[in-house]
């Protein structure tokens, strides 16, 4: 005979005030039995996810798709962990030199592993800190520099634990509104990276300072890298010491064209910069691949504002024609416009569009819910955390989780205090588990995607505006032009799951 342990769960919620009278040996039982049959379906259990699937947040016709369209940095360029260092390096070199920090900041070691992307920062306190789906801090990822803050401090901080809507700034990183401001784009990390080593310099050596003042000094330096062009200049002179090569992306986009599609590019980065990768991963003809190139966008202005024209830009020279723009030819390069006047322009419209971005709010936020074109996001960190999810070490951990929480809801309320104490040393193993599946992904803030049981914040957004999400545009060479993506059907708290059947 065999039952299914979350149907059972289910059916506990609708009985937790009812006392059960079981004895402690009843409970031990079931829980050796139980933890028993979970190690067992965790070793056996060999099914493993590709990291090159497209994953499916909405349902997606490749067939009805006429139109593709991408960012440029992360998307068709794919960076390795040199470029991170060069932007710290010289965000760094700008602290020192322009902005006057303390020169021994340089000896403070960089540590690309030490943050995620999504993290927000609180510009009034201070602290780097994830934050779930529903606005609640995943206590024990609240940090202040390199310095993990307890939980007690991190609740009294608060409040609590919940983050009222009006303290997240995620839309923009214009102007200087107070709050919790998202570091979302992959750019973010070397960020991050100087938001802490700065912090904990300074804190430790007992320097006063504003954390307000502090982020945007920061985050300026990095920004001033990209606007300076220091940063695209060393890349585009040793494009081979940055760029990955076997990502697939001039395959695909050579399927797509001899299919018939049209292709456009839409990038913040300037024409010479993109020249230079483009040339290198798919050779000096590349825009002929492209029926419309659209470079120094300024988005998510560009999806925004529409009252910036189009300007078209001589290839030779690199400067712009003073000419009005009355159609966007193919082989020409076009700088700044605004989507509106690009709608109009192509006649590119709606789910017959599908857009392509790293950064879910320059990206993908506006083509989504204002233009209704089909969205995807592009999330380097899935190979990472594919391959972790399908490792032994975490399928034991979670499995065991998630079944040592059903018996936990389903054994809750006892007459027995012996009982009760059961239950409570499984809450205590529980808790044990969350902090070892956190610490595989990342040992002070744990997966991107979750916070615990509950989506992250960046999960959340991602989920709400990437029709499909993958870890490289590459991976649609796996599937057909005319295949149809699916999101996969989960049960809502109020229905039956029947997933996991147990002896």
């Amino acid at each position: 005979m065999t039952r299914n342990l979350n149907s059972d769960a289910k059916i506990g919620r609708s009985l937790s005030g009812i006392t059960k009278t079981i004895t402690e040996g009843d409970l031990w039982e079931e829980y050796n039995s139980l933890k028993s049959y979970c190690e067992g379906y965790a070793v056996n259990h060999t099914t493993k996810v590709s990291p090159k699937t497209v994953f499916a947040n909405n349902e997606v016709s490749l067939e009805d798709i006429e139109v593709y369209g991408f960012d440029y940095d992360y998307t068709l360029a794919c960076y390795n962990d040199a470029l991170h260092h060069l932007i710290y390096r010289q965000a760094l070199d700008n602290l020192i030199q322009n902005k006057k920090f303390p020169p021994d900041i340089r000896d403070m070691p960089y540590n690309p592993d030490y943050p995620i992307r999504g993290l927000h920062f609180d510009t009034s306190k201070g602290v780097l800190l994830k934050v779930d789906a529903f606005h609640h801090i995943q206590l024990g990822t609240v940090r202040r520099g390199l310095q993990a803050v307890s939980h007690e401090e991190a609740q009294e901080m608060y409040g609590g634990t919940h983050i009222p809507d009006e303290l997240i700034v995620d839309r923009s990183m214009h102007g200087y509104d107070k709050g919790l401001r998202q570091l979302m784009d992959m750019f973010a990390i070397p960020e991050m990276c100087l938001l802490v080593n700065v912090i904990e310099f300074l804190r430790t050596r007992e320097f006063d300072y504003d954390p307000e003042y502090l982020f945007y000094d920061i985050h300026n330096a990095v920004k001033e890298v990209h606007e300076s062009g220091s940063m695209h200049k060393e890349v585009a002179n040793n494009v081979q010491e940055y760029l990955h090569t076997d990502t697939g992306i001039p395959e695909l986009l050579h399927r797509l064209h001899d299919a018939g599609k049209q292709l456009f590019l839409i990038t913040n980065s300037e024409f010479t910069f993109v020249n230079s990768g483009m040339s290198y991963l798919i050779g000096p003809d590349w825009t002929n691949l492209f029926d419309v190139i659209v470079t120094q966008a300024r988005k998510p202005q560009f999806f925004s504002d529409t009252t910036r024209p189009f300007r078209s830009v001589y290839r030779k020279t690199g400067t712009p024609s003073w000419a009005r723009v009355t159609q966007l030819q193919k082989g020409k390069i076009y700088l700044e416009g605004n989507v509106e006047q690009f709608t109009q322009l192509t006649n590119w419209n709606g789910s017959g569009v599908l857009y392509f971005g790293d950064h879910v709010y320059s990206d993908l936020v506006e083509p989504c819910l204002k233009n209704g074109w089909r969205t995807g996001g592009i999330i380097p960190e899935l190979d990472d955390e594919i391959e972790i999810c399908n490792s032994l070490p975490f399928k034991r951990a979670v499995i065991w989780l998630n079944a040592l929480q059903d018996l936990i809801e389903l054994h809750q309320v006892h007459q027995r205090a012996e009982c009760q104490t059961v239950v409570s040393s499984w809450i205590k193993e529980r808790n044990e588990l969350r902090i070892t599946t956190k610490s595989l992904f990342n040992q002070q803030f744990g997966s991107v995607f979750r916070t615990h049981h509950n989506y992250s914040y960046f999960t959340s957004r991602l989920c709400r505006f990437a029709d499909i999400y993958m870890s490289g545009v590459g991976n649609l060479l796996n599937y057909s032009l005319t295949h149809t993506f699916y999101p996969r059907r989960t049960a809502l708290p109020h229905e039956l799951s029947y997933n996991l059947t147990v002896p």
